[in-house]
């Protein structure tokens, strides 16, 4: 490791800790990340972005604390957010086998029941770069509808990424949703449940990042675990509905939680998630 001043300066004001060493980490799609040895012998991850929309490490900071509240799924601690960036814990990386795949279906569950205040949130928030909205509404339907599904197809037609046919199949499907989704309590959601936001620790213990969180269907964020893929998924899934039985119908309405992410996808990289979107739309109409 060697250091880069500038990124270790701004860490040090907002930790009150020298910095004695920083590299470089690869993966992030929208944020530099930065690996930080402390003088105290701790190490820290911090997040950079330029630019980037306003309250967006805030928010970010926010989710992982309301998700660590559940005592569910376990979070980086939060060490530090600005304007300018985010300071969490490090995990340090592990392998993925079943037995944590189990604990990591067990926790979430544990998550989800924390419950949520609504469907929403109190305050608006981020998925990928893309705004969030999450005014709270007195439905899953009526929510799913008007804060997840209409918003990026709007913003994927705007954008040209999604064809006159495939909007007019993902608008029939928004018509239906009071009668294809069922409503249970809000549960407290990730909210961008990929793969990808989702760590092997060390000793089995796994752990989730990038939140988009708020109250919402926990099916949703199950159905992001399965658009992407999650190493030993089916046993995760199982000690999740071992835990925390799921409503009868659950599998044939992944697809139908799916619309969301495939239309932030599509608004974000085009290609053909606009296509898929509608596809999954089609299978409900």
């Amino acid at each position: 490791m060697t250091r880069q001043p500038l990124v270790a300066r701004r860490a040090e004001e907002l930790l009150g800790s020298a910095v004695v060493a920083t590299a470089p980490i690869a993966g992030g799609d929208i944020c530099t990340a930065t690996k930080l040895r402390l003088s105290d012998g701790g190490t820290v991850l911090m997040k950079t972005l330029p630019h980037a929309p306003e309250h967006f490490f805030e928010t970010e900071a926010a989710g992982l604390r309301w998700l660590a509240e559940a005592g569910g799924v376990r979070v980086p601690d939060v060490l530090a957010a600005d304007h300018e960036c985010l300071i969490v814990r490090w995990v340090e990386p592990g392998k993925n086998n079943p037995d944590a795949a189990a604990g990591f279906g067990r926790a979430l569950a544990s998550t989800h029941a924390a419950g949520a205040a609504s469907y929403g949130l109190d305050h608006d928030g981020f998925i990928g770069r893309l705004p969030l909205p999450n005014k709270p509404c007195d439905t899953w339907a009526e929510f799913y509808a008007v804060r997840r599904v209409l918003p990026y197809l709007k913003l994927a037609r705007d954008r040209g990424h999604v064809t006159e046919d495939e909007a007019s199949a993902l608008e029939s499907l928004v018509g239906r949703l009071t009668a294809l989704l069922p409503e249970e309590p809000p549960s407290r959601l990730h909210g961008d449940l990929w793969n990808g936001n989702v760590l092997w620790g060390l000793e089995g213990q796994v752990w989730v990042v990038d939140p988009a969180a708020y109250g919402g269907h926990r099916e949703l964020d199950l159905a992001m675990l399965t658009l992407f893929g999650l190493p030993h998924l089916p046993r995760a899934l199982d000690a999740y509905a071992e835990a925390a039985p799921l409503t009868e119908g659950w599998e044939e309405r992944v697809a139908l939680h799916q619309v969301f992410p495939l239309l932030v996808h599509a608004c974000l990289f085009g290609g053909g998630y606009g296509a898929r979107a509608a596809g999954a739309a089609r299978r409900y109409l």
